[in-house]
């Protein structure tokens, strides 16, 4: 629908004639809509907004090609609603004052106007402020779309005018449905695809639904004799850039993964995240710091030996960096999966700081000062197993337990049984 203040709409037909085939494949309607079933199930909130026809203000939150433009469209359609679209890394405020004033004068005509703001995480808090008094008394409904937390990169204001929706990865059935409905309606011509094929392109997408779409094209496209074989899809594949951000949230979930897998004792699943990052293009100092940590985080004197390889590891690939320093991360990530676990000394530094933030910090006993004022103290080397039977901790302190070995550790412990009785303390 046109108005004085916009040119004609181009049909769909015009717009969809030479667009790439994941621009003609995009759903229309939610029965076309694959995937998000926890958001559009029947009689959800949002289910129910669209088929009624009564959008609201939304934040959507998930991973590239899950389908975040393709929600937005369908709830302008559904709404009869002129949908603007714009990318927050292009424009900045004199353009989104310029989709304020549209939609003011559509709403003078009883239009709706649905404004879709792709990675409005780009949006600093100046320009994210300019939409609130908009999206505030109804001139438009915003629909912000982002790959990046909306807790941290979201203004708290315009977060609590807007719905949050967080959106998942789509599965590899719901690329392969798509894939094979691109097949169905002939949009790559009469070339015939072997189900195998999209079978390894709906695999390796990494549940982008555009990486796929892509790919099954590029294969359409190139290959001979109007099919489309395996060896054809890998080839289209090779192509295909790893969805990596070193900046984004995918960063931290990828290392939070490394870690937890490692802690788990899983070398298979240590070295797969260890690979998600290398070949995303992940600093490896930034790996083999976090090795450092897990060494004496989760290890400990489980296996004093793992710190010397993480540490060891840190400093080879300081050396020599990559590609021959991921062979390092790679020996470290092994041991350090199979180590024995132990968190005690993790632990016992918590207790005992938090003993001190709670009681403060007691002088230590006079023997044990230094500058010459400690008269009395026992030299343990002059005793039988250089062990002093003297007190070492402050009096308001003393008997107190911050480390607590765990059977991994039953060595130590042991150890320090015989040492407590030796110095006539309990075990």
């Amino acid at each position: 629908m046109s108005s004085l203040f916009e040119p004609p709409d181009p049909s769909e037909a015009e717009l969809r004639a030479g667009a790439p085939l994941a621009a003609r494949m995009r759903p229309r309607t939610l029965e076309e809509y694959v995937g998000q079933e926890h958001l559009l199930h029947d009689g959800s909130a949002l289910r129910t907004a669209i088929e009624q026809g009564r959008p609201h203000s939304m934040i959507l939150y998930g991973p590239p090609g899950a389908g975040k433009t393709t929600l937005a469209r369908i709830v302008a359609s559904s709404a009869d609603a002129v949908f603007e679209e714009l990318s927050a890394v292009q424009v900045g405020r004199p353009e989104v004052r310029a989709v304020i004033e549209r939609a003011e004068q559509r709403r003078r005509m009883g239009r709706q106007t649905i404004f879709f703001l792709d990675e409005i995480h780009r949006f600093n808090k100046a320009q994210q402020d300019a939409l609130l008094p908009a999206v505030e008394d109804g001139r438009l409904t915003l629909i912000g779309a982002t790959t990046e937390n909306p807790s941290y990169e979201v203004n708290g204001a315009l977060l609590s005018r807007a719905r949050l929706y967080a959106l998942r990865e789509l599965t590899e059935d719901h690329v392969l449905t798509l894939l094979r409905r691109a097949v169905e309606r002939r949009e790559c011509g009469l070339v015939s695809v072997d189900d195998d094929a999209l079978e390894l392109l709906a695999a390796r997408s990494g549940g982008d639904a555009r990486t796929a779409l892509a790919a099954l094209e590029l294969a359409c496209d190139t290959a001979p004799e109007s099919k489309v074989t395996l060896e054809h899809a890998e080839d289209a594949l090779q192509r295909r850039i790893l969805h990596y951000d070193r900046a984004s949230d995918h960063h931290y979930d990828t290392i939070s993964a490394w870690i937890k897998a490692t802690r788990g004792s899983d070398p298979d699943a240590s070295l797969y995240y260890l690979a998600v990052m290398l070949e995303g293009g992940e600093d490896p100092r930034f790996i083999a710091r976090r090795m450092v940590i897990l060494a004496s985080e989760d290890i400990g004197n489980a296996d004093p030996q793992a710190l010397v390889v993480a540490v060891a590891a840190a400093d080879a690939v300081q050396l020599i960096g990559l590609p021959e320093g991921a062979h390092a991360l790679a020996q470290a990530a092994v041991y350090l999966s199979l180590a024995p676990k132990s968190n005690a000394a993790y632990k016992a530094l918590g207790a005992a700081r938090q003993h001190v933030r709670d009681r403060g910090a007691a002088p230590p006993p006079v023997p044990l000062r230094s500058g010459g004022r400690g008269d009395g103290y026992d030299y343990p080397h002059d005793r039988p197993g250089h062990v002093s039977p003297q007190e070492l901790l402050p009096d308001s302190v003393a008997g107190t337990r911050f480390w607590r070995p765990t059977a991994t550790e039953r060595a130590l412990g042991e150890r320090l049984e015989r040492i407590r009785r030796a110095r006539g303390r309990q075990p």
